[in-house]
């Protein structure tokens, strides 16, 4: 059985079943989510740009913010009969692309995209079982769902599988 690439855009969230695989290029700063359910073999993808929306007048698209992609894509997850004991998640990118004369935390998006990905994965009681986060090199990232294998292309590391 041929399986279907489905493309989850930059600020994006796309969910499927087996034998799909779901595809993001292009992370850098931005996080790859992905979040895979082992027994009904379903799961999906986030591409998430900010790491909350608080402080957003306007929310056009909640889907690239972590608070707001996470709450989806569980909850989406769930009613297709997952069950959370069997979600596992796996984050990818978080990179610092751009080197800055200041230290400070606002202009580090990568790492503050990361950390907020870990806190509301926490927070929804979801499993983190891998990931490949920071560096200063961009990754794509392809979930087999299938099988629930992330692999990793990246110009500067190669290729590996999570």
């Amino acid at each position: 059985m041929k399986k279907e690439l489905i493309k989850v855009k930059m600020a994006d969230v796309q969910i499927s079943t087996s034998p799909s695989v779901l595809i993001t290029y292009g992370l850098g700063s931005c996080v790859g989510l992905t979040i895979w359910d082992f027994k009904l073999k379903i799961g999906g993808m986030a591409h998430i740009m900010l790491p909350s929306s608080k402080g957003f007048t306007r929310n056009d698209n909640f889907a690239k913010f972590a608070d707001c992609s996470i709450e989806f894509l569980i909850n989406e997850l769930l009613k297709m009969g997952a069950r959370k004991r069997n979600l596992e998640a796996k984050i990818f990118g978080g990179a610092s692309m751009f080197s800055f004369e200041s230290k400070s935390d606002i202009l580090n998006i990568g790492d503050r995209n990361v950390e907020a990905t870990i806190k509301y994965l926490k927070e929804f009681e979801i499993k983190l079982v891998n990931q490949d986060v920071r560096g200063n090199f961009g990754r794509t990232i392809s979930l087999d769902l299938e099988v629930g294998l992330v692999e990793v292309h990246s110009i500067k590391k190669g290729n590996k599988i999570f």
